[in-house]
């Protein structure tokens, strides 16, 4: 398989401290990877960097031809505000943007497969209940059926099962594994490394640097696990602003000037 998306040399920083420190590799085209790490190893902010939604303060990530609406991409259940008066059907719907046109206005057709979706996900008949008066498995549900809808080359997700049931958890990641059957890639961080051994094969096991990424049996011993402990609980918050070669190069012609 080739690689679907390729990181080189990247970095990514918040206030010019590196939160993901020059991380290389690839991801190949159909392939289940886990990223799995310490708390603090920078997995959520590479998660972001790849689906565009951060910068990166030095290196690229090549995307090749894939486009924006390629992605289909599920954040923590922290950073999702279930406040607004919407309904469980209106939520599932927005997945089905790219059919919607300019004037975003959905077809009969969007919502025969919103309705199939909710379905997949067991939620039939929940459609015009309030999103606010589910439970988090149900909520997490609604989230995988819009998914489903979106129906993406390339699917993320952050901790999907986290503070979720046995039950929902099983049945979620039952249909990552068909999303990989089907062809499509799914990167998807998580913190249970057990869920990492028995079901992703590829993992990025990270410390906001790279410790090991490739096959999950090798990447997941012991001794790298050890390695990615030591170097998240070495690593300093108040280290040096992450330059770019040309800013410190700069730097330090500034720092032979002599002063006037």
């Amino acid at each position: 398989m080739s690689d679907l998306i390729r990181l080189r040399n990247l970095t990514v920083t918040y206030e010019r401290h590196p939160a993901v420190h020059h991380i290389s590799g690839g991801f190949a085209a159909g392939s289940l990877t886990a990223i799995a790490g310490p708390n603090g190893a920078g997995k959520s902010t590479l998660l972001k960097a790849i689906v565009g939604e951060l910068r990166p303060a030095e290196g690229s990530i090549d995307r090749g031809a894939l486009a924006r609406n390629d992605f289909g991409y599920l954040p923590q259940a922290a950073d999702i505000v279930r406040r607004f008066p919407i309904s469980v059907a209106d939520t599932v719907m927005l997945g089905a943007w790219k059919s919607a046109g300019a004037f975003g206005r959905f077809s009969r057709k969007d919502a025969e497969r919103a309705r199939d979706a909710l379905d997949v996900v067991g939620l039939s008949g929940f459609e015009n209940r309030h999103i606010g008066s589910l439970s988090a498995g149900q909520f997490q549900r609604v989230l995988f059926a819009r998914l489903l809808l979106q129906d993406a080359r390339v699917i993320l997700l952050d901790e999907p099962f986290t503070a979720i049931d046995q039950r929902t958890t099983r049945d979620l990641l039952d249909l990552v594994l068909r999303w990989n059957r089907e062809g499509r890639t799914v990167i998807t961080v998580l913190h249970d490394f057990e869920q990492v051994r028995a079901h992703f094969p590829e993992t990025l096991l990270l410390a906001r640097e790279l410790v090991g990424w490739g096959k999950t049996r090798e990447v997941m011993s012991p001794a790298n696990l050890v390695k990615a402990r030591a170097m998240a609980e070495r690593w300093d918050e108040a280290a040096e602003e992450c330059l770019t070669e040309d800013e410190q190069d700069n730097r330090n012609v500034a720092k032979r000037e002599p002063a006037e």
